[in-house]
């Protein structure tokens, strides 16, 4: 009787390495498969409210805004597209967020049960001068503060993260904000 070894050889992927594998988009526009960047209309934006998924090169998306005068602006994504859902973060090392900011700004981890407000934990968002960048955004409670300005969140960090409805860029200066990518590592969003 004769014996067959097969060899299987393993290339080590991103996926394997522990970042977000590779997924095809969304049906409807979306920007690594989050459907809702959200304009607020909180603070003078343009677009004042709605989406700000625009269409670009290859059958791709962005969201575009621009941030008005000196005033606090918000805009919001939600994780799992759609309001009502959360997101349990509390195994994601971070996020790989592409994107351009003409200024500073911030980002918000925001959670289902402590939603509204602006005392929440966030972490900066540096300007890129205009130039698009990929930066990785750690989810280490280290790494994340909050603003006197907006006030102490009434809740622990591991909250936020272990109930992640939505990430909120928010900024008080005049800005001009092109994303082009925000992966999560170990989630992938369900396409609505």
């Amino acid at each position: 009787m004769a014996l067959t070894v097969l060899i299987a050889c393993v290339a080590v992927t991103p996926s394997a390495a522990g970042a977000t594998p590779a997924r095809g988009e969304c049906a409807t526009p979306s920007v690594d498969r989050l459907q809702q960047w959200l304009a607020s209309g909180e603070g003078t934006t343009v677009p004042a409210t709605g989406s700000l998924l625009v269409p670009t090169r290859h059958h791709q998306y962005a969201a575009k805004v621009t941030f008005l005068n000196a005033e606090w602006h918000v805009v919001v994504v939600w994780l799992a597209n759609e309001f009502e859902a959360q997101v349990d973060l509390s195994h994601s090392r971070g996020f790989l967020l592409t994107y351009s900011a003409t200024e500073d700004l911030y980002v918000q981890l925001r959670p289902a049960s402590h939603w509204s407000g602006g005392a929440q934990w966030l972490t900066p968002v540096p300007s890129t001068g205009g130039r698009t960048v990929t930066r990785f955004f750690s989810l280490r409670p280290g790494a994340w503060t909050s603003l006197p300005e907006l006030g102490t969140p009434a809740f622990p960090f591991d909250v936020a993260v272990g109930e992640a409805r939505g990430l909120v860029f928010v900024g008080k200066t005049a800005n001009e904000l092109d994303f082009r990518g925000l992966r999560i590592n170990g989630y992938v969003p369900p396409c609505l």
